[in-house]
């Protein structure tokens, strides 16, 4: 498997990166601060976790005046949506 596959699913298998995935999906931005406050995490969890799903390819950052604002790339919100399609068909083959 690719190494940028493997650091996809790698950042995929965590529940909390997928949370943070899912609040970009629905928010479109979002300052680590931001996330901190809607999120069951610290703002180093946080961090660490938007770091990782940028090494991956699937958050970028920009940086406004003082502060960072993340948002998915494209193939961060392409993930968002297949993963959306695949918990769906398993809640309709339960």
């Amino acid at each position: 498997m690719p190494d940028s596959l493997n650091l996809v699913f790698g950042a995929l298998a965590d529940p909390s990166r997928r949370q943070v995935i899912g609040y970009l999906s629905a928010r479109g931005t979002a300052t680590a601060t931001e996330l901190t406050g809607q999120l069951p995490m610290t703002r180093q969890a946080v961090s660490k976790h938007l770091t990782t799903l940028a090494d991956a390819g699937l958050v970028e950052a920009e940086r406004l005046g003082r502060e960072t604002r993340y948002r998915l790339t494209r193939a961060g919100a392409e993930w968002d949506d297949r993963l959306d399609a695949l918990a769906q068909h398993l809640e309709r083959r339960r």
